[in-house]
């Protein structure tokens, strides 16, 4: 490596908007509900760069009050942008105080850009010596490359790409990186709200770059120009040269490079560690660690602090053997010489007073119980509990496979016990029947994270779960449905303790994994009843949340019963035609050749349809279907589904691309696939119910998911004719419930126009259509039935007239138009709206008729987008959440009325606002009668609900 020292200058607020975007899909929010995407971001790119590249210098350049010089020449100079988002305002606070911790200096300087600071910056510190890195993603820096100073670019994917000079040169196409001003002049830039040229675009700045060299010499040669061309270069040559300035960076800010101040030096752990537990950033703190790592000298003056930790001891008959094993916990924070990227072999991690506990650290008794009578006496004070924890240790995550290696219990702090099974099953089996009487036992309460997964496996040995149930997962849903809720996460957000990782006991994913078969008694042990004691005490700690977020009885009369009636219905499981499967994948892939044949033949030439490259290329370069296509950052032309549907009804090929990946997806997800879904043991398809994903309360379905079977294209419907009855006495019948997302928007408007059309029993598309629409109901035509209809849905989901006009044959006018009409015929119903998100805005949430709560952390956010999508979620979570609640308590009182009566027929599936059944066949009638009127009575509304029911030799037929 060359000995010249190396600056890295990074642009603050670049890697901060990718970091926040790259999580727009799935923020990061902690368990105070800040949204600390933007942060985690950055701080992930920061230490990536100082791992890659250990760099001498650094510092972090910040934007403030923008560039007064910029205004000045140009009013309107950044005027589009909206605002920044609430989460990455509320970022930077923060983010300074963590760089302040790592002693990286912060560059800013009041009404100058970053930009402006890292170009000054940088063409200081090359006067010194030094090879500068500008660390962003932002094209306009390559103006400032030179022999010593480079463009560090995050690339899409991960990694980064440094551009020097022979880079910008391929990438602009000019001579001299300088050069790069005149090409920005020329094309403006939207985002900073540049001008430009009219007419000048990305070929055409090129173009005149190779031609004149830059932009002066264009203007002095405009006379080989033609046409239009010349006419608007030579009208605008004033405001093509303020583009040019307003794009050039500036290099006199009244910043200085004082090269001490900017060397690498010692982080202050202790501190950062501090922000980061507060912030709730786990990995980030091991991540922190290993980049920081210091090296230790001298170690013969540690402390040690004994803990007490009782390993896989036994309970042998009438005593208690207890052994204490100590681990000693070192502090190094500070002491030795700064390493950052290690080195020495002895070197340790940094531990101080924000370090999580661990099993290590904190002192807990935790026991292994001998077979025999010693098991007998552990059930016999088992059973003297009232509440007690548990957590089954298996062979794998598939409970239907799954066998029992153990069970750990606890029912104090800091305290637990493991029961290791034997490998025979019968041995096993003989074991489980000395723990009947406790897991059968109405008067213990059951304590667990996950309680379903140990239901089904238990299930496999005969044992009922029965008394009252608490299960942590659950109740952190309802506390904080938008956080994950696994338990690390859990234990480590509310107890600050960071549990035992199952890699350290089996290994990684792969062949060398172990079973917990393999796992040595002593660390099963630990690792066992550590998972049954956190979960206890995560117990504690949600029980009064529930209280305060008012959930209680929401997590007691439907989420809690609901996962006992999840549990049976996943062990059910649904028959399969895999014959019939195997006769559509045949029929799909002629249907797939066929339009195969079709694309070929309009684009005139055969290509890789499933290759978004060579899709783009041939729709967008040799068919010119679009006159400005757009692009992905990395160059490649856009076809995804939204591009693509808004051109189908222009061009009959992208209709037949959207068929053929409508088709070939519903070959490998479901077609191809259920066949391999069927679970040997069984012979049936055993979906899993999450009911902890969506925040509206809905349930998800998974392996295979069960809810997302196309039903709008015949093909897709001729999927749910593969699920059958489980043999000739039985029949499948579905109960829908019809409109049940439009009742109770009616209902909770209290619209009475809409109500009335409800509690007549008419069309209520068609009811719609005929006020909106102003003709009698009876002259409705479909095509205002069906743009009605899509109002009437859309409306939930606060479609615009863009929106409504891309799912009509409705020009965008049109779609307006008919949208205030509708307003106008239902203005209860955008009262309700309007009151939906002025809640929202006082409150932080919004609650479904029985209390579930969906809270908006961007309802007063000032970015337009972020903000408009809170409120939709304001209207739309009540509604679609209201709904998930009545379908469970119809669900619940379905199958305890099914257990009662000791009915042969089974519940089967849920798909959102439908049941499945199988029933046998001398039932039918009595229980068509008893599911309806359940359904139909789950919940008392001012519009009353309507279930219709079908049944049939499979899925569709019934459907």
């Amino acid at each position: 490596m060359s000995d010249q020292k190396r600056l890295f200058l990074v642009d603050a607020y670049a890697l901060i908007f990718r970091g926040y975007y790259a999580f727009i899909k799935n923020p990061r929010i902690n368990s105070k509900g800040e949204d600390t995407s933007a942060i985690m971001g950055f701080m992930n790119s920061l230490l990536d760069v100082i791992k890659r590249e250990r760099p001498d210098h650094l510092a972090v350049c910040f934007d403030k009050g923008g560039s007064v010089d910029r205004v000045e020449m140009f009013e309107a100079y950044k005027a589009n942008r909206d605002e920044t988002p609430e989460g990455i305002k509320t970022a930077i606070p923060h983010i300074c105080n963590i760089l302040e911790a790592m002693h990286i200096p912060i560059m800013v300087k009041e009404g100058f850009e970053a930009d402006d600071v890292i170009g000054t910056l940088s063409r200081q510190a090359e006067k010194e010596g030094y090879k500068t890195y500008m660390v962003t993603p932002d094209k306009d820096f390559a103006q400032l490359v030179t022999e010593n100073i480079f463009m560090y670019r995050p690339v899409f994917g991960g990694g980064y790409e440094t551009w020097g000079i022979p880079e910008v040169q391929k990438k602009f196409e000019v001579t001299d990186p300088m050069q790069v001003i005149d090409f920005l002049g020329m094309m403006g830039d939207a985002s900073d709200n540049i001008p430009g040229l009219p007419g000048v675009g990305e070929k055409t700045a090129k173009k005149f770059l190779k031609a004149y060299g830059s932009m002066e010499n264009l203007f002095a040669n405009t006379h080989e120009l033609k046409g239009k061309m010349k006419e608007k270069i030579e009208a605008n040559k004033e405001l093509g040269l303020l583009s040019k300035q307003l794009a050039t960076i500036m290099l006199d800010v009244p910043v200085e490079f004082n090269a001490e101040d900017f060397e690498m030096s010692e982080p202050d752990i202790p501190k950062v560690t501090e922000i980061f537990q507060e912030l709730e950033f786990r990995r980030l703190i091991d991540n922190f660690n290993k980049t920081f790592a210091p090296k230790t000298e001298d170690t013969t003056n540690t402390t040690s602090t004994a803990v007490t930790s009782s390993t896989s001891t036994s309970l042998s008959t009438g005593s208690v053997e207890k052994s204490q094993s100590s681990s000693s916990s070192t502090s190094n924070a500070g002491a030795g010489q700064f390493s950052l990227f290690g080195g020495d072999a002895n070197a340790t991690e940094p531990t101080s007073e924000f370090t999580r506990k661990t099993a290590e650290t904190t002192s807990h008794f935790y026991q292994s119980i001998a077979s025999g009578m010693a098991t007998k006496l552990f059930v016999k004070n088992l059973m003297n509990q009232t509440s007690v924890c548990f957590d089954t240790e298996t062979t794998g995550l598939n409970p239907l496979t799954a066998e029992l290696v153990g069970i750990a219990f606890s029912w104090e702090t800091g305290k637990g016990f493991y029961v290791p099974f034997p490998e025979d099953k019968n041995e096993a089996q003989e074991l489980m029947e000395v723990f009947r009487p406790f897991f059968e036992s109405e008067s213990i309460e059951k304590i667990g994270q996950n309680l379903k997964y140990d239901i089904k496996v238990l299930a496999k040995y005969n044992i009922q779960v029965k008394g009252k149930l608490f299960d942590t997962m659950l109740a952190h849903y309802l506390i904080n449905a938008d956080m994950r809720h696994n338990m690390d996460v859990l234990a480590e957000t509310y107890l600050n303790y960071t549990p035992i990782s199952i890699t350290d006991l089996i290994g990684k994913k792969g062949k060398n994994q172990l079973s917990m078969r393999d796992v040595p008694l002593e660390k099963l042990t630990e690792y066992a009843v550590e998972d049954a004691d956190i979960t206890l005490q995560l117990k504690e700690h949600f029980t009064t949340e529930l209280g305060e977020a008012n959930t209680q009885k929401l997590f007691d009369e439907i989420e809690i019963p609901l996962l006992r009636v999840l549990a049976a219905m996943e062990l059910e499981g649904i028959n399969l035609d895999i014959d019939f499967l195997n006769s559509l994948a045949e029929a799909l892939n002629n249907d797939i050749q066929s339009l195969e044949k079709s694309i070929y033949e309009a684009a005139g030439e055969e290509f890789n349809i499933a290759s978004p490259k060579q899709l783009g290329i041939v729709l967008f370069e040799k068919m010119k279907l679009v006159d400005k296509p757009k692009k992905t950052k990395t160059g490649q032309y856009k076809t995804g589904e939204d591009i693509l549907s808004a051109l189908a009804k222009d061009h009959d090929i992208i209709q037949q691309i959207l068929d053929y990946r409508g088709l070939t997806k519903l070959k490998s997800t479901y077609v191809d696939a259920l066949p391999l879904q069927v679970e040997d043991s069984t012979g049936r398809v055993h979906t899993d119910y999450m009911q902890t994903v969506a925040a509206t309360g809905r349930l998800s379905s998974n392996n295979p998911n069960l809810q997302n079977i196309p039903i709008r294209t015949e093909r897709g419907r001729q999927v749910r004719k593969a699920f059958v009855p489980r043999n000739e006495d039985y029949t499948l019948l579905a109960a829908d419930y019809s409109q049940i997302e439009l009742r109770i928007i009616a209902a909770l408007s209290e619209e009475e126009t809409m109500i009335e059309a409800f509690k007549n029993g008419e069309d209520i598309h068609a009811s719609t259509a005929s006020k909106v629409f102003g003709v009698p109901i009876e002259e409705v035509t479909r095509a205002q039935r069906s743009n009605a209809k899509t109002v009437n849905f859309g409306i939930i989901y606060g479609v615009s007239a863009f929106g409504l006009s891309n799912q009509t044959d409705l020009s965008r006018g049109e779609a307006k138009e008919l949208i205030d009409t509708y307003y106008d015929t239902y203005p209860k119903l955008k009262a309700y709206m309007s009151k939906q998100v002025d809640f929202a805005r006082d409150h932080g949430y919004v609650s479904t008729v029985l209390g579930r709560r969906r809270y908006l952390k961007d309802i007063n956010s000032r970015n337009a987008v972020v903000r408009g999508a809170a409120e939709r979620n304001a209207v739309n979570a009540p509604i679609q959440g209201s709904a998930a609640d009545i379908i469970k308590i119809a669900m619940i009182n379905i199958f305890n009325k099914l257990e009662a009566g000791n009915y042969k027929s089974k519940m089967l599936l849920q798909v959102h606002d439908e049941l499945v059944f199988d029933i046998y066949k001398p039932e039918l009638e009595e229980l068509t009668t008893l599911i309806k009127t359940e359904m139909e009575g789950a919940f008392k509304l001012e519009v009353p609900l309507d279930v219709e029911v079908d049944t049939g030799l499979n899925w569709l037929e019934a459907h």
